[in-house]
């Protein structure tokens, strides 16, 4: 599958992108997805903020999505592993709302910018918006910094994942035809036109602007470099008092993004090929779901062989080993459900045998129950399906 790149210029958990989130989770099942909660992550309200979030994928998009922890750089090396490893196993990954400034300080020099661009190589989708969809171009407005305190116009360097995944030297803006100041331009992400302008004249290396306005989604195919754009407003690429702007329900190029963001003669940068997942960790994850124990040591044996041999990638697969490994050892190898699935099923039965007499006290009361003990109940068209609802970390 091709990976995608998706920039929102807000609106990530509105009404109107519920359709194009549907699309984008197609065929997705049950794969890994998760939201990173750096760009919020200073917010007094960050957990309900990410519970929000959860809510409405479960909810309105129809589909279960986790949190990954990331808040600060100096929190403890088991919770960053464990992050690490989930995005390493992510076929869909959300980043959002908050500010750039503080995201892009919780993110230099880690490995979290190489593994959201690892998600995008191997075929996955991950979806910036807002604050994060500010971060990923080869720098950064400090929105806060400007709009709120004041301070004069000035860029920070972003994790240029327009670069490093399309070769194109850009710098996004967010929130592009933002209204809320009425007769004040609040336009481009809060700071107005003026100041981007003034940014604009800070850059002496041709690198583009490129804005993505309000509740509008930039759906970008790696592998084929078509570009779509969704919602209801447009692209706008700007470029040395140049600009081409994109409606909504249109359609351009990678390369054609290029070319007006950095010229006709700019050169396309060598986009580093879907980095294949190594043998030893698919092995070893393998094993890990097949509850054998045994098969897992040896592959994790044979990775440290090559850590020791100075390859870094089999560093970073034992480093997802050993979280996983920790996880395995507090949940089990063996398959819980099939542990649960004969008490679930008699709780389930009785459960129905209430429905069809019209005791519907009693049958709320066992699917309350069945929730309090971690067990969600859904009745479908297919009959009554049950699952183990995943508790946070």
């Amino acid at each position: 599958m091709s990976g995608r790149l998706v920039i929102m210029g807000s609106g990530e958990n509105a009404p109107a992108m519920i359709k194009l989130h549907r699309t984008l989770m197609e065929g997705l099942g049950d794969a890994p997805k998760y939201m990173i909660d750096t760009p919020y992550g200073f917010q007094v309200n960050a957990d309900d903020l990410g519970a929000k979030y959860q809510q409405y994928f479960d909810e309105s998009v129809g589909s279960k999505i986790e949190l990954a922890k990331w808040r600060r750089k100096d929190a403890s090396i088991v919770e960053h592993e464990r992050t690490l490893s989930q995005l390493s196993q992510a076929s869909w990954v959300l980043a959002g709302p908050g500010s750039p400034s503080y995201a892009l300080h919780q993110w230099a020099g880690t490995a979290v910018p190489a593994a959201l661009a690892d998600v995008v190589r191997r075929g996955g989708t991950l979806i910036t918006g807002s604050a994060a969809a500010a971060t990923i171009g080869a720098y950064a407005i400090p929105v806060y910094e400007i709009y709120k305190v004041g301070t004069d116009p000035f860029w920070i360097d972003g994790i240029n994942l327009l670069g490093d995944l399309l070769g194109i030297r850009a710098v996004v803006v967010p929130h592009f035809d933002n209204k809320e100041g009425g007769r004040h331009d609040t336009s481009c992400c809060y700071i107005g036109l003026h100041r981007l302008e003034i940014l604009e004249t800070q850059i002496t290396d041709g690198t583009g602007v490129l804005g993505v306005d309000e509740h509008t989604a930039v759906v970008i195919e790696i592998e084929t470099g078509n570009v779509s754009v969704h919602g209801t407003g447009g692209l706008t690429l700007r470029q040395g008092g140049r600009t081409v702007v994109v409606a909504n329900g249109d359609t351009t190029t990678v390369e054609a993004m290029r070319t007006a963001l950095n010229g006709a003669a700019a050169e396309p940068a060598a986009v580093i090929a879907p980095a294949a997942t190594s043998d030893l960790l698919t092995t070893f994850r393998a094993a890990l779901a097949a509850g054998d124990a045994e098969a897992a040591l040896v592959a994790a044996l044979a990775t440290e062989d090559a850590v020791f041999a100075a390859d870094t990638a089999a560093n970073a697969d034992l480093r997802a080993m050993l979280v996983e490994l920790a996880d395995a050892a507090q949940s089990g190898l063996q398959d819980p459900r099939a542990m649960l699935s004969p008490l679930v099923e008699v709780a389930l039965n009785v459960r129905r045998v209430a429905r069809e007499n019209k005791d519907f006290a009693m049958s709320d009361l066992v699917r309350d129950s069945l929730i309090a003990a971690g067990i969600e109940v859904r009745d479908t068209p297919d009959g009554v399906q049950w699952n183990l609802i995943q508790r946070a970390q």
